[in-house]
């Protein structure tokens, strides 16, 4: 290996770990160039080769007049992105149930006082989008809450499922706000559970609205 492809691999990683830590997250721009060449201390085309070899990866995405945005948080989360890009919004419904209700009894039983104020944060931002109409904010404030419950989960390995299928359930969440089938659930129960770590209510309410999706009772 020589010393130039040690640096631009090394470069590489350190623009990856800010993806994957969320620092950068999905659907952000990250900084121009030249504020990548302050903040890694390398040279501009070292630089653009790390960033080349990451949209190269699809994890990020050059658009002309407007800088280099993060799509996705792993080369895995990709591919399943593109086997499941077909998939019915019922088969993703059924995933994230799958998922979602383990990561709701995890986090009601393991939740700090930090990540209590953090969900009581983001129920709030989420709320605000919904009354606001905006549709974009009400997709990524959504999203935000369920990523940080599987945080909050605390299993590395739950949490990377969930990330890794991230295009799928965001796209999923933006389905379920257009269409508006089975009305508008605030989620408010939901954090209240899991803040007062009652995991049988956060169980219950999390199959609630997802079965309410499937158009079950």
């Amino acid at each position: 290996m020589t010393r130039r492809t040690g640096l631009i691999d090394t470069t590489v990683g350190e623009l990856r770990s800010r993806i994957v830590s969320g620092e950068w997250p999905v659907g952000s721009r990250i900084p121009p160039e030249p504020a990548l060449v302050d903040l890694l201390g390398v040279g501009r085309n070292t630089v653009r080769e790390a960033v080349q070899s990451l949209v190269h990866a699809g994890l990020l995405a050059r658009r002309q007049g407007s800088g280099t945005f993060v799509l996705s948080t792993s080369e895995m989360a990709v591919t399943m992105g593109r086997h499941i890009a077909e998939a019915r919004q019922r088969d993703v419904i059924e995933v994230r149930r799958a998922l979602e209700l383990e990561a709701a009894r995890l986090a009601a039983r393991r939740r700090s006082a930090e990540d209590t104020n953090a969900l009581l944060r983001r129920r709030d931002e989420r709320a605000a989008a919904y009354k606001a109409g905006d549709l974009e904010r009400m997709v990524s404030t959504d999203l935000d809450l369920h990523r940080l419950i599987v945080r909050t989960a605390g299993n590395p390995v739950l949490n990377g499922l969930y990330e890794n299928l991230l295009d799928a359930i965001g796209e999923n969440i933006r389905f379920n706000f257009v269409t508006d089938t089975h009305g508008h659930d605030a989620h408010d129960g939901l954090v209240d559970a899991i803040v007062a770590g009652d995991d049988a209510l956060a169980v219950e309410e999390t199959s609630r609205y997802l079965s309410a999706l499937l158009g079950e009772r």
